[in-house]
């Protein structure tokens, strides 16, 4: 079976930055099983709909923007950078596309911070200004472990976690976080599944359905894909739900967010 993947170019005005960030997930899931469909953020809506058609699921990947936060209804303070239209339209018509049929959905970094929004939930706009947290959640891009995260027990990350073979309780891990917005208040449907225990920062979330897979983590899997057991089941999986997905009317399945 094909399991076609769909991820849009990370920015829609920084070519440098999608060259350089790009490549990781398309490794990721290629070394998963999956063929990336990369989503050009200045098509037409009717080219994106005919590329979506022969996808499995969604990926949302980071980006070097902020999300606007007019979109959760806040003023926007001096630390908050800018926004990009561009790849908020495309996310939008991924997630609609998704939640219509129930395609699985991978989010990370600002991809979670946007698929939060999307259903109805909040950001903290800078880390530091809000929060004045101890741990450093943007170490740089090389860095392999930034900070602990807790795992919410009965969790799909938990589960990853320890279908992975982890050598301790299984509920405990480390990330590489590269981020300076943060999750406030939780989406509609979503749950909290992961956390950085010295702060309490949202570190991963999921959607409370066993029939829909939607994950989404705050650090960069794709950059540890060969490093970390963690990394490479959250891909693993991801894939698996893609594979084991089967279309739905959308007739019968109605719009969620």
């Amino acid at each position: 079976m094909t399991i076609r993947i769909a991820i849009p170019e990370p920015t829609s005005t920084d070519a440098e930055y999608n060259a350089r960030s790009l490549p990781p997930y398309i490794a990721a899931l290629q070394s998963s099983g999956a063929i990336p469909i990369v989503i050009p953020l200045h098509e037409r809506q009717d080219r994106v709909a005919r590329l979506l058609a022969g996808t499995r699921g969604i990926l949302l990947p980071g980006s070097r923007f902020d999300v606007d936060p007019e979109r959760y209804g806040d003023t926007r303070i001096e630390e908050c950078g800018p926004a990009d239209p561009g790849r908020t339209a495309v996310d939008e018509l991924l997630l609609q596309d998704a939640f219509n049929l129930r395609k699985p959905i991978f989010a990370i970094c600002h991809g979670v911070q946007t698929l939060n929004v999307w259903l109805n939930g909040s950001l903290i706009q800078d880390l530091d200004t809000v929060v004045h947290t101890p741990v450093n959640h943007q170490p740089g891009r090389d860095v392999v472990r930034a900070h602990p995260i807790r795992i919410a027990a009965g969790s799909r990350l938990a589960s990853m976690w320890s279908d992975e073979g982890s050598d301790n309780d299984g509920l405990s891990s480390e990330a590489n976080s590269s981020h300076h917005q943060a999750l406030r208040r939780v989406g509609d449907n979503l749950m909290v599944t992961a956390v950085s225990p010295e702060d309490n920062v949202i570190e991963a979330v999921e959607l409370d359905s066993a029939e829909h897979f939607v994950v989404g983590v705050q650090w960069h899997p794709e950059r540890t894909f060969t490093v970390s057991l963690l990394s490479r089941a959250l891909f693993k999986s991801f894939v698996q739900a893609a594979e084991a997905w089967r279309p739905r009317s959308i007739e019968t399945s109605g719009a969620e967010g």
